[in-house]
């Protein structure tokens, strides 16, 4: 099974986007889909420790910290872009628990395998 895809290329840039991304993510879940997350551009951010804290949506949306949380708990996994993240200045030591660098074509191997992509 292919599973189910959600990239994300906001953070700081659009919150509402970041957000709904990972509300996405965490139904895909719930809907028992194997879920991928990739993380790319202004949306690798995310995977950076702490920063999902800063990155705060209006209410009705739960905070990203913990829709992010409850989807590595549920068992949802993160591919950061690799790039993006060194462009952002940071590397796998300051990533959060359940990211993993990964380059575009982890993203394409998910997707020429059959896996639906939505991207926030």
């Amino acid at each position: 099974m292919p599973g189910f895809v959600v990239s994300i290329v906001n953070s700081h840039l659009d919150i509402d986007k970041a957000t709904v991304g990972f509300v996405v993510a965490n139904a895909a879940l719930g809907s028992d889909q194997d879920t991928t997350v990739f993380l790319s551009a202004d949306g690798a951010w995310i995977a950076k420790r702490g920063e999902a804290a800063k990155i705060v949506a209006e209410p009705p949306f739960a905070p990203l910290a913990g829709l992010v949380e409850k989807f590595v708990a549920g068992g949802g996994k993160i591919l950061v872009c690799s790039p993006c993240m060194k462009m952002r200045g940071f590397g796998p030591d300051d990533m959060i628990d359940g990211a993993v660098p990964a380059g575009g074509a982890a993203l394409v191997e998910l997707l020429v395998n059959g896996a639906p992509c939505i991207t926030y």
